[in-house]
């Protein structure tokens, strides 16, 4: 079975973070890493900290959170813009090999 990666985005409510967003990465480590390690927030998680932004991994079909970090809204905005570019670089780079 592949390995298969996303980011999963999420926000505190009075019940504790929900889910509301995922993006697909695909199945290459090194590509889904370095797009994570671009992203604006702090990996520092603190209580005051509403949005987060995880890197996810499947192994054996489970879901394994890699890395969290907590951003601001601006910050999920310009994540949110990076992260798309990135997306559409990667699936046309595939289309091409």
């Amino acid at each position: 079975m592949k390995t298969q990666f996303y980011i999963l985005l999420s926000l505190k409510t009075p019940q504790g973070f929900t889910d509301y967003g995922q993006y697909f990465l695909g199945n290459h480590r090194e590509a889904a890493y370095g797009l994570f390690g671009q992203l604006k927030g702090s990996i520092e998680i603190k209580d005051n900290c509403l949005l987060h932004i995880d890197l996810m991994e499947t192994v054996n079909e489970l879901p394994v959170r890699i890395k969290t970090i907590c951003c601001t809204l601006e910050e999920l905005a310009t994540n949110g813009k990076l992260i798309a570019r990135e997306i559409f670089r990667l699936k046309n780079m595939e289309e091409l090999l």
